[in-house]
């Protein structure tokens, strides 16, 4: 069973494997740099569906699929399915294994949710309370928009600071053994809600960074660990505005430079020069589906050894900014080593 070696983190004795991912994306992201890695793309954004909503939902079945596929498992295999999106009640969640004989347990971190299933799925199986877990996150462009912003027939442009929402979803599978090498999360973090007073809903990066240096400081004192011992810290998502915080935070701080070890999933994702995505990416999809498509794989090629992936979430509501509230932030995260 996983120790505790510091508040809020958690080293395990038998680290989960990850025996299988999948990673979907829709037309704007397999145009970006990632494109040929991600298990699938759908040109049609509504995936055949009548609603965006319902896009959503089919396209997390799809990650989920790919992903236990991958693992050579079935659904029957996987004991417990740790999920989440930013629809309502994390609807595209639920209705994707409504047709599944998967037990479910849904989380909610905003951004940070598929890092927040990661860490309690390892928790699981590590302690040898469950063998098999599957976890997957979400999000989709239009679906966001309609929730959090505006619906796209309003045509309301975007403000200069604005990230767009992924519309992806990334899946892994995690066992407690595996007959061959593979990438394993040998600890985990879980965040505070940091709320520094932002309140533009168009300001996530500037929300979200100071979460995202809360974990990784608290991450490396209580792991007695520098930046140069990882092969890369990889945030989701801050994108252009928040990365430079997080650095800012990080020199400021603690005198460190991140530069060079540090990466973002929401600078990975699109090419923010050559793709109208304002800052970068966003979306619970983004970071999910970069470790998906684009890390993991490195891992298992050798090229990474250790990665801290730090999921990152503005936990607003649709109506939390119209009653004056600002946004609060949180960042979970957890060590996979190879």
């Amino acid at each position: 069973m996983g120790k505790r070696i510091a508040r809020s983190i958690v080293e395990f004795n038998r680290p989960p494997v990850i025996i299988g991912q999948g990673a979907v994306g829709g037309k704007i992201e397999g145009e970006g740099p990632l494109a040929g890695k991600f298990s699938e793309i759908f040109l049609d954004e509504r995936l055949g569906q009548p609603t965006w909503e319902q896009a959503e939902t089919a396209l997390q079945a799809a990650a989920i699929l790919h992903a236990i596929t991958a693992a050579s498992c079935t659904a029957e295999e996987i004991d417990l399915h740790i999920g989440g999106d930013l629809m309502n009640q994390c609807t595209a969640t639920g209705f994707a294994l409504r047709d599944e004989n998967i037990p479910f347990a849904g989380v909610y971190a905003a951004c940070a949710s598929f890092a927040l299933g990661l860490a309690l799925g390892a928790s699981l199986v590590d302690g040898g309370a469950l063998s098999q877990v599957s976890c997957c996150g979400s999000s989709h462009f239009c679906s966001a928009e309609k929730q959090f912003r505006y619906p796209l027939e309003l045509g309301v442009q975007p403000t200069p600071t604005a990230q767009r929402t992924a519309t992806a979803a990334g899946a892994v599978v995690l066992s407690h053994e595996s007959n061959t090498p593979q990438p394993r999360i040998t600890r985990a973090i879980f965040g505070n809600v940091i709320d520094m007073g932002v309140t533009d809903p168009s300001e996530m990066g500037a929300a979200m960074a100071p979460a995202a240096w809360d974990t990784l400081r608290r991450f490396l004192q209580g792991t007695n660990t520098q930046p140069s011992d990882y092969d890369l810290i990889l945030t989701g998502d801050l994108s252009q505005i928040g990365t430079q915080l997080l650095h800012e935070l990080a020199r400021q701080q603690a005198g460190l430079d991140l530069a060079l070890l540090h990466r973002d999933c929401g600078l990975m994702l699109y090419d923010i020069i050559a793709q109208d995505v304002g800052t970068g990416g966003s979306g619970l999809g983004c970071s999910a589906a970069v470790l998906c498509a684009e890390i993991l794989p490195r891992m298992r090629s050798g090229e990474l050894k250790r990665v801290l992936f730090i999921g990152t979430g503005a936990l607003l509501s649709a109506i939390s900014p119209l009653q004056g509230e600002s946004i609060p932030a949180v960042a979970h995260g957890v060590l996979i080593e190879m």
